[in-house]
Order: C-alpha cells, then sequence, then structure tokens
C-alpha cells in the first residue's frame, strides 16, 4: 500500500476518531480582507472586521493552569482534512500559515489566544493539528 493511500485512510480514520470522541466545533477568527475603497478605508481607519471560519470535529481537552497566567488553558485537536478544506477560498497557502494570520479562537462562546500549533503527520500526511490555545 503506498503513503498516498495509507495517508487518505488515516485522515478518514482521524475525522471519524474526532466525531467519535466528541465532535465539537471551533471558530477560527481571521481579519476580514475587504476594506472601503474611500479614503478613511485605504488610510486604515475602517475595522474591516472579521471572518469566523467553522471547524468540526473537534476535541477540546482541558489543560491545567498555574495559580499565575492564562484562567483556561484548553488543547484542541482539529482534522487536517478540514483546515486544507477552507485554504483556498481563503487565498492561504498552508495551514501554518492560517494559524499564523488567526486573530484568535472561538470555543462555546469564548475569545482563546492560539499559544502553539503542534502538527501530527504520517507517511508525510498531516492528519491533525494540536491547537494549545488560553483565554
Amino acid at each position: 500500500m503506498g503513503s498516498g493511500i495509507c495517508g487518505a485512510a488515516l485522515v478518514r480514520a482521524a475525522n471519524a476518531m474526532l466525531t467519535a470522541l466528541g465532535g465539537d466545533q471551533v471558530s477560527l477568527l481571521l481579519p476580514a480582507t475587504a476594506m472601503a475603497s474611500d479614503t478613511a478605508g485605504q488610510l486604515g481607519l475602517v475595522d474591516p472586521g472579521v471572518q469566523n471560519i467553522i471547524i468540526t470535529p473537534v476535541v477540546a481537552c482541558n489543560l491545567p493552569t498555574g495559580n499565575l497566567g492564562p484562567t483556561r488553558r484548553i488543547e484542541f485537536t482539529l482534522p487536517a482534512s478540514a483546515i486544507d478544506l477552507q485554504l483556498p477560498a481563503l487565498g492561504i497557502g498552508s495551514a501554518e500559515d492560517l494559524f499564523n494570520a488567526a486573530l484568535g479562537l472561538m470555543y462555546d462562546g469564548d475569545l482563546f489566544h492560539i499559544e502553539v500549533v503542534v502538527t501530527e503527520n504520517f507517511a508525510g500526511t498531516a492528519y491533525f493539528y494540536v491547537v494549545t490555545a488560553v483565554e
């Protein structure tokens, strides 16, 4: 079995596992790209707003926090296939670029700051992105 076939099978299995483990959803907040064409827009005086990119299925796991620092730290496991599906429509070349552009992550009505993103790979194919985010 070639690595491409193994990678595709692993991506399907990863999605099924995330759905079975809870299947939550998160939204990545990205800066909106549309700008007003008048002078205020050209000078950056108009808030272009944000784009809300929904990612599902997701598994969230609370992590311990210390007495100092963030009140909540959550590890989110996101399917690579859901991320890859969004990239062409957003005009973004890679998942790394998407996470770098994100203003934050919304989960259960709360806004989190993305702290760390780790890519889980098998045979050269990404199947999960593990995102640690803090509130």
